[in-house]
């Protein structure tokens, strides 16, 4: 099956573009673009980071409710944006559990807790614990557990295939981490101003009611994952049975909040 949605990509202003669409079942069931060409990833470094936290947490290295981060914060807090750590500071602007901070500090201290943990580093345990069982050799973490991810679209394919039918990890725990975390928190969606509420899970966003969102109007409330201020998106919609994953190589902007959504509803459209 091929979809013709994902050639809309040729028409984004962008230099370079790839996306693709993986069902349930693991079956590939479209591809545009260069499949194998690494794009740095921004934020949706993280979803690759908390399953691999989760994994630590399944190994028994930590447990979700343990302390880490701020005083009062957990790896749950962290994980879910509610630890109170500004944007890009280590520095605490609320008290835990109370509001949706978006935080890429969050991330480098969840990152650093599980090294600590581990006694290995974080980028070495994302390695060996979720990119080398599921064959991403081109994926890489160079730097922050945050944002300093490099992979392909035919790799996070294979990612996307896992979190729909998880092999690493119990189902159980996958389930969770699609949960809303402290519901009724509200805050700032990055690129998409205030949300009451700013629904997320542990380390995917949950799309919910949102609007507006960079996900589309046909997406299921529980479309959930993640996008990239290097103009970068995985998105798993349960509904539908299917994820896509679209990478490029042109800053996040005006014109993604234009064409993804567009983008989105054509390929569920499809499907």
């Amino acid at each position: 099956m091929s979809l013709q949605s994902l050639a809309l990509i040729e028409n984004w202003p962008v230099t370079t573009a790839a996306a693709g669409v993986v069902r349930a079942d693991g079956t590939v069931s479209a591809t545009h673009g260069p499949l194998a060409h690494r794009f740095p990833l921004a934020s949706v470094t993280k979803p690759l980071a908390a399953y691999a936290v989760l994994v630590a947490y399944e190994e028994g290295a930590v447990e979700l409710d343990e302390p880490a981060g701020p005083q009062g914060s957990t790896v749950r807090h962290l994980l879910a944006h509610t630890s109170g750590l500004a944007f890009d500071e280590h520095r605490v602007t609320a008290p835990p559990g109370e509001r949706r901070l978006y935080s890429n500090a969050g991330f480098e201290q969840l990152g650093d807790h599980v090294a600590k943990a581990t006694g290995i580093p974080f980028a070495e345990y994302l390695r060996q614990a979720v990119l080398e069982p599921l064959g991403m050799t081109a994926t890489a973490l160079e730097g922050s557990p945050a944002k300093d991810g490099v992979s392909t679209v035919g790799d996070l394919l294979r990612f996307a295939a896992e979190v729909q039918a998880p092999r690493l990890l119990d189902p159980r725990t996958v389930a969770e981490a699609m949960t809303v975390q402290y519901p009724g928190t509200k805050g700032v969606l990055p690129g998409y101003g205030h949300q009451n509420p700013n629904d997320w899970g542990l380390g995917f966003e949950i799309r919910d009611g949102k609007s507006p969102h960079w996900t589309g109007s046909a997406s299921s409330p529980g479309t959930f994952g993640h996008f990239g201020q290097s103009g970068t998106f995985l998105w798993i919609d349960p509904r539908a049975g299917a994820a896509c994953v679209a990478l490029t190589d042109r800053a996040f902007g005006p014109w993604a909040a234009e064409v993804w959504p567009a983008f989105t509803d054509a390929v569920l459209g499809e499907l």
